[in-house]
């Protein structure tokens, strides 16, 4: 199974949590600030990082930062009260999904292979109903290798984590074709409940800011205003 660090100061849950992913055969590491998350990191080299947004001293929004100037692994992060504001910080700063405390085991569990998931190429010829282009794609400086999940772009990789990979393999295997807000997350969240589209512009947003000569005016992540995001028309 994986390995995750658990990054979360408030003991009972910190406690709760480690036990309930023991029991499925996680192997946890668990932090109570974000310094000593942080240094755990480089010793315990989780698969995932699960990550409460209101720790003492630095803050929830600042390890994730850090963790993602160096590294992208996932980061699903943990919110006790599911406020707008912090989740959608908390996914500016480069977190993959969110997860409102307390949550019981079997969410957590589906979570983690969620966005576990996302960082595995697709098997077979098809993906979710699509048939997917030959494994190494070129549009414009952009260039999708999808067989080794690496992106470049003028020729330089890009670091881009689990959601950001997965969303845009999915929508350059159908360049041109809409798709809705519902659909991606449902494909790429692997989630169903609708008020989690913010999940959707928020990664979006990231990956224009790495794809897109201009961001304001994207030539790969289209929008169409009441419909959804394309990619192209190129």
């Amino acid at each position: 199974m994986s390995r995750v660090l658990l990054i979360e100061d408030d003991p009972a849950v910190r406690h709760g949590v480690t036990l309930a992913l023991r029991r499925r055969g996680h192997e946890i590491e668990a932090a109570a600030t974000g310094e000593a998350g942080l240094a755990v990191l480089e010793t315990f080299r989780p698969d995932l990082v699960l990550l409460d947004l209101m720790l003492p001293g630095a803050s929830g929004f600042e390890v994730c930062r850090r963790i993602r100037a160096t590294r992208q692994l996932p980061i699903i992060m943990l919110t006790a009260r599911g406020d707008d504001m912090d989740v959608v910080l908390g996914l500016e700063a480069g977190a993959d999904d969110y997860i409102v405390k307390p949550a019981r085991g079997e969410v957590l569990e589906a979570r983690i292979r969620a966005v576990l998931r996302r960082t595995a190429p697709a098997d077979g010829d098809e993906a979710n109903g699509l048939l997917m282009p030959p494994s190494v794609e070129t549009y414009g400086d952009l260039s999708i290798d999808r067989a080794g999940l690496i992106v470049t772009k003028g020729g330089e990789d890009l670091a881009l984590p689990p959601s950001e990979m997965k969303l845009l393999l999915y929508l350059s295997a159908a360049p041109g074709q809409v798709f809705s807000r519902q659909q991606l997350l449902e494909s790429v969240w692997e989630h169903s409940y609708h008020g989690d589209s913010r999940l959707v512009d928020a990664c979006v947003m990231r990956l224009r800011a790495k794809v897109e000569d201009n961001p304001r005016s994207p030539r790969y992540i289209q929008t169409l205003r009441g419909f959804g995001y394309r990619f192209g028309p190129l």
